[in-house]
């Protein structure tokens, strides 16, 4: 029987042999590549603001098209205007996630404890909300409106304890079917602004909107309660004040904000607006306006919208140049010698207002935009 011969054994040198053995364990035991350091523009976010309210921020809720596109035409670029809900046209480009739930309650959307699963799904750094329309139309007390409110408020908070809340006082309401509303509208707005002050923190302000004055059934609503085009464009610019406002203080959280704790440029120029009554009579009063640098840059001039609650209606204005909207909003810009504002620094503008004689206790909503160079 004849035998198979045998292949040649190939000598591996042993030398050789451990070295393609360390290598192999090394690419095996090797750990992964580490990830690059974040950079300022992979930790940015904009920031988020959410649309609260029914059928008058949703359906469709234009007004809400024509302050994004406002916001970004003045250079507020870095926005995201979210909610569970999308938009509805309104013939104009614009960012159309909204909390906006037409014929809901503000009422039974805390009873149900609804909005947490809203907040969680699209986590705001700033809410705007107008609601409650429907509520004063189903007759339900102030009181009880204003609870689901502070529930909400609460439940806000829960999701981002810096919350910024803008809340409106209703616009006017008049439909054929509720004789009692256009009432029941001006004494719930009434309540407003205590329920504010009462609710506000210094972590979590929040800021009222005067949402009723300036706005009329007859021109500005299509059935005496839901916005046309006038009165979409009379809501944006009422919101727009307070809103740049927030975003020229800062949110919390967003590393590229120039109001953020830490932020080491500053970045560009901030200036805030503070309203206080100087003198008050029977029909009238004297108002002024601080403005301060609250940036580290310099600020070259400013600009302040004034929007006065309660009927009230500015007649003159000193230490600025003013302009005057159709719905009473004022827009003051700095005189030549007092717009240069180092940080810190402050000047101030006064006014006199006229009020209808039912008026109340004089306030205003005032937001400042700054001019200037940013520093890095």
């Amino acid at each position: 029987m004849r035998s198979t011969p045998h292949s040649p054994l190939r000598h591996v040198p042993l030398l050789g042999l451990l070295a393609a053995l360390l290598a192999s364990l090394a690419l095996t035991l090797a750990p992964p590549a580490a990830a690059g350091p974040a950079t300022a523009e992979t930790l940015a976010a904009p920031v988020r603001v959410m649309p609260l309210g029914d059928s008058i921020t949703g359906s469709p809720g234009c007004w809400r098209a024509v302050l994004w596109n406002r916001l970004r035409n003045a250079g507020y670029t870095d926005l995201d205007f979210v909610g569970t809900l999308g938009t509805q046209g309104c013939g104009q480009e614009h960012d159309g996630d909204n909390e906006g739930h037409g014929g809901e309650l503000v009422t039974n959307v805390a009873d149900q404890n609804l909005l947490p699963a809203r907040l969680s799904a699209t986590r705001p750094d700033i809410v705007v909300m107008h609601f409650g329309t429907n509520d004063v139309w189903s007759s339900i007390a102030p009181d009880r409106i204003l609870a689901a409110y502070t529930k909400l408020v609460g439940q806000m908070r829960a999701s981002n304890p810096h919350m910024r809340i803008l809340v409106a006082q209703l616009i006017p309401m008049n439909p054929g079917s509720c004789p009692g509303c256009a009432q029941r509208v001006v004494d719930f707005d009434a309540r407003i602004p205590a329920w504010a002050r009462a609710t506000s923190t210094v972590d979590s302000p929040v800021t009222v909107v005067d949402q009723w004055t300036g706005f009329s059934t007859a021109t500005d609503t299509y059935d005496g309660v839901h916005p046309n085009s006038a009165g979409d464009d009379k809501i944006a610019a009422r919101w727009y004040p307070a809103l740049s406002a927030v975003l020229d203080a800062g949110v919390p959280g967003d590393p590229g904000d120039p109001g953020d704790p830490g932020d080491p440029g500053g970045g560009r120029p901030t200036c805030g607006a503070v309203f206080r009554a100087t003198n008050v009579w029977q029909g009238g009063y004297q108002g002024e306006v601080t403005v301060t640098n609250t940036s580290t840059s310099a600020v070259t001039g400013w600009s302040v919208t004034v929007v006065p609650a309660g009927g009230a209606r500015l007649t003159q204005v000193w230490n600025g140049t003013s302009a005057t909207a159709a719905d009473g909003t004022v827009t003051v810009t700095n005189a030549s010698w007092n717009g240069s504002l180092a940080p810190g620094a402050s000047a101030t503008f006064g006014f006199v207002a006229t009020t209808p004689t039912t008026a109340g206790t004089p306030s205003a909503t005032v937001g400042c935009t700054a001019r200037g160079t940013a520093t890095s």
